[in-house]
């Protein structure tokens, strides 16, 4: 029997491009793993209680229902990167009437994606429940979510003042 060696012939540019594509891939399926794997309970806890203390903090208001405002359009500028917009909430004797955000140019508006949904969001609860008690933010926007209600929050201190 004859014994034929074979020789295989490996050339360094394609080592180490099969390196660089195995620690590409590795590093892409850790990318995955890590954006789709779901927060623990403690984590969202964690935030959903930071959330409410903050939420109590920037609300003065009372839990009663025999809040009373000043009727009139309240204004709260909001700094947006370099250009700012004003948060308008009208009010009458008894009731939060309307939130709109003024301002608001399409560059400030492509630039930050999240401000309408986030505004649209709050509003709902806010004429729904006519406080800013037990108002709920979104995880993905949630610090978006909480500069506006501060926003509104300081416009309805504002209404309140005798």
């Amino acid at each position: 029997m004859s014994s034929n060696p074979k020789i295989v012939v490996f050339k360094l540019r394609e080592v180490v491009y099969t390196l660089l594509l195995l620690f590409l891939a590795a590093l892409l399926i850790l990318c995955l793993v890590l954006m789709f794997s779901g927060k623990s309970e403690e984590q969202e806890n964690t935030v959903q209680t930071e959330s409410a203390q903050t939420q109590e903090t920037d609300t003065a208001q009372s839990t009663s229902e025999t809040v009373s405002y000043t009727p009139g359009v309240y204004t709260t500028p909001v700094t947006l990167g370099d250009s700012t917009v004003d948060i308008e909430v009208t009010v009458d004797k008894n009731h939060i009437n309307d939130i709109r955000m003024v301002n608001l140019s399409e560059a400030t508006a492509a630039a930050y994606p999240l401000v309408r949904p986030s505004l649209e969001h709050i509003t709902s609860q806010i004429l729904a429940e006519q406080n800013l008690d037990h108002i709920t933010c979104p995880q993905e926007n949630r610090y978006t979510s909480q500069l506006l209600l501060s926003a509104v929050s300081e416009a309805l201190r504002r209404a309140q003042e005798p």
